[in-house]
């Protein structure tokens, strides 16, 4: 496969060349915003507060 072939997982339009995995700079700054806003979370144990960590 391609990068033309694949799409882009913002939007699901071809991806392009000068942005990939993206379509656009458009698409790669929204994903940037979402890992900033904490819209993506990977699984694992709860974080600890930093109140209780010190106890």
């Amino acid at each position: 496969m391609t990068s033309s072939t694949r799409k882009c997982p913002i939007c699901g339009k071809p991806r392009s060349p000068d942005h990939a995995p993206f379509c656009s700079t458009r698409c790669k700054d929204r994903d940037l915003v979402r890992w900033l806003d904490d819209g993506y979370a990977l699984p694992g144990p709860p974080a600890l507060d930093e109140e209780e960590g010190k106890a």
